[in-house]
């Protein structure tokens, strides 16, 4: 018998996810707002997110996990032929379906709140706010990322700390393996998937080493502010093209973008943003570079968990201003900001950059440093261990 390969990438997916079993942070969030509408989860893949939704549906008594990849499962999905007693049917890979987002329009208004809904997916799922019409009102969206340190203190584990995160990266798999080896066989795989198959389903990719190079590249400028221009001379491809990649490799959860801060947002926008990874292990960079990644992706997770949970207007941005002065983020809160941070390894001394903003805007400033035994607050500056602040994030 012939077995595709979609279903056998959809069958790792389930085994993988099975390995660790520690409850997610917005599970509970999840099942409360699955009491009023139908929950869009999203994510990178291998984050976790079938095995979050194959969780909630213990809390049913009756549930359905159907994937699209699936055969039989698409067959059952565009029939809709489940039993009328199902309380909790999980939609996962929906995205792939043609005319989708009506399908769900025309799933949740003949249902009637009789049976709740979870939508689960990678990459395409994250276009939400630009569903239209189809589907306002209709539901909540959530984004599941990799595991923080938030996370893994709120479920009392006390053997995973800063480094392994940072070595390993949070998805759930990588995070449980010892052996080195076997971390680097999983992201190898990782991301040959979404290098060699992804990629495709988003967009037209006529010159896929250009691809790569842009994806090689972007791994050695983390946390530089990314010219367009700069990269197009490297591939030699034009700044159009390159935004395209850059875009594409964002839809797919392999990279994220903090734009600099600006009251005007518009000019905001137009300014060079840094570009940092969802997974840690795939910086090529020194160990500064990549605790600056993890306290990015950790940063862009607090703010994600704060609009999807709470519907505050959380932003991540950095700091830079006409004479190049820099701070590494900054976090706002209905456009204002609320504090900005400064990483470093070890170094203790203040951040220049970090008083200048201090003093000119009032804003309250924290140095994050991974080696600080002692916190301390100097120049209206905190100093503050970077672990021990990561812990105490939202999620």
């Amino acid at each position: 018998m012939e077995i595709s390969l979609d279903f056998f990438a959809s069958a790792c997916k389930i085994v993988n996810m099975s390995l660790f079993k520690i409850p997610r942070a917005q599970g509970q969030t999840i099942l409360r707002d699955l009491k009023t509408k139908m929950v869009l989860l999203t994510g990178p893949r291998q984050a976790g997110k079938t095995w979050l939704a194959k969780d909630l549906a213990k809390h049913y008594t009756t549930s359905l996990y159907l994937n699209y990849d699936v055969f039989s499962d698409r067959t059952i999905i565009e029939n809709q032929s489940w039993l009328d007693n199902t309380q909790f049917l999980i939609l996962d890979e929906l995205h792939k379906m043609p005319n989708w987002k009506n399908y769900l329009k025309g799933l949740v208004d003949s249902n009637d709140r009789k049976m709740h809904i979870l939508v689960t997916g990678s990459a395409r799922l994250d276009i939400y706010d630009r569903l239209g019409d189809s589907l306002a009102g209709r539901y909540f969206k959530h984004r599941l990322l990799p595991i923080s340190l938030a996370e893994i203190k709120q479920a009392n584990i006390n053997d995973i700390n800063i480094d392994t995160l940072i070595t390993n990266s949070g998805f759930p798999e990588p995070l449980t393996i010892s052996n080195p080896t076997d971390v680097k066989r999983w992201r190898q795989q990782y991301i040959n998937s979404l290098m060699s198959t992804d990629i495709f389903e988003i967009d037209t990719i006529h010159n896929l080493k250009a691809m790569n190079l842009v994806f090689n590249l972007l791994r050695e400028r983390v946390g530089s502010p990314i010219s367009y221009n700069s990269i197009a001379q490297d591939v030699g491809a034009s700044p159009t093209t390159i935004k395209k990649y850059i875009q594409i490799l964002e839809s797919l959860y392999i990279i994220f973008q903090i734009n600099p801060y600006s009251n005007n947002i518009a000019r905001s926008l137009l300014k060079e943003p840094k570009i940092y990874f969802f997974d840690t292990g795939l910086i090529k960079g020194d160990d500064g570079c990549k605790l600056e990644n993890l306290i990015a992706i950790s940063l862009l997770k607090h703010c994600y968990g704060k609009v999807d949970s709470l519907a505050d207007d959380c932003k991540l941005h950095y700091l830079r201003n006409k004479d190049g002065d820099e701070v590494d983020f900054a976090i706002s809160k209905d456009d204002t900001l609320e504090v900005m941070i400064e990483v470093k390894l070890s170094k203790s001394d203040l951040s220049k950059a970090l008083i200048k903003f201090n003093t000119k805007y009032n804003i309250p400033g924290i140095q994050l440093i991974k080696n600080l035994v002692k916190p301390r607050i100097s120049n209206n500056i905190v100093l503050e261990n970077a672990e021990s602040y990561l812990r105490a994030l939202y999620i």
